[in-house]
């Protein structure tokens, strides 16, 4: 904590602290959040946050200047060797920084902690392509929904029951991030339907402009250049919430203040990403699964 705390500091980066609680909460299907009685609020509900990544926003669109954040964050339904339903985040926002400095400069900050070397950067569509043999942008639903059955062992029922990008994240997950253990490597430029809060960069086919890093097949951080359009902003929530509706989901409140953050359109262009601080300690240790480095995991709260 100290050592990234420095890192920081040495770079001009303002510490910040955001609430835990909020009356509004990710709308993102895969994202479940912790629901709570407050009977000093209106409508006497809050949610622990996924991640403070709203707030600071809000703080951005205000003014702030680049700033991180160290706290923790709560996803329910999420348990097991990298999962822990409360755990620790490292968050930053950077302005005027594009998704490649940004990638820099956490190669920097991992440098320092970890001494892991050069990092390797894909995209999206170059990995599917090297290690599962797919074209993730061209490639039919139904066509994906067989290589999950026939390369993943999941049960054709099942297989035909996912959709698009659900297939795509059990590739992701069980055939290319194996593939990835050998050697620090960045993926960007994810399909536009998993864009979440990133803007889509022009072209055919139009992709997020999102990235995420993997040090020994292990998810350590996700990031992206941030939308800072109200409208389309308001539109992906509201598209969230109809795929939640469809899944039998919970309905979560849509985040009006961020939106009013953002048409304000005082939140200049920048990079944020977030980075797992109990993943980071577990890969420093050599450690495969978190409760080896947690005090207190779930199990034991």
């Amino acid at each position: 904590m100290a050592a990234i705390r420095s890192f920081f500091a040495d770079r001009g980066v303002l510490e910040v602290e955001t609430p835990l609680l909020s009356a509004a909460t990710a709308t993102a299907p895969h994202l479940q959040s912790f629901k709570t009685q407050c009977r000093s609020v209106p409508g006497h509900h809050l949610y622990l946050q996924t991640s403070p990544e709203s707030a600071m926003k809000r703080l951005l669109a205000a003014g702030s200047g680049p700033i991180f954040q160290i706290c923790k964050a709560f996803r329910e339904s999420e348990q097991g060797a990298l999962h822990n339903p409360e755990f620790t985040l490292l968050e930053w926002y950077r302005p005027g920084f594009s998704a490649a400095a940004l990638m820099t400069e956490t190669e920097a900050l991992l440098e320092r902690l970890l001494r892991l070397g050069p990092m390797r950067r894909f995209t999206y569509g170059e990995a599917f392509r090297k290690y599962a043999n797919i074209d993730p942008f061209a490639v039919s639903t139904p066509s994906l929904q067989e290589y999950v059955v026939r390369a993943l062992g999941i049960a054709p029922q099942t297989a035909t029951s996912l959709e698009r990008d659900a297939c795509l994240d059990l590739i992701l997950s069980r055939r290319i991030q194996p593939a990835l253990h050998r050697r620090p490597t960045w993926l960007c430029e994810f399909p536009g339907s998993q864009a979440q809060l990133a803007r889509i960069l022009e072209g055919s086919p139009p992709v997020a402009d999102r990235f995420e890093l993997f040090i020994a097949g292990v998810e350590l951080a996700n990031g992206y250049c941030e939308l800072t359009d109200s409208k389309e902003q308001r539109q992906r929530f509201l598209g969230d919430l109809a795929v939640r509706r469809r899944l039998g989901l919970p309905q979560v409140p849509v985040d009006t203040r961020l939106l009013r953050a953002l048409e304000h359109g005082l939140l200049e262009e920048c990079s944020g990403i977030a980075l797992g601080v109990d993943r980071l300690v577990m890969l420093s240790a050599g450690e495969a699964h978190l409760e080896a480095v947690l005090p207190f995991p779930i199990s034991r709260a």
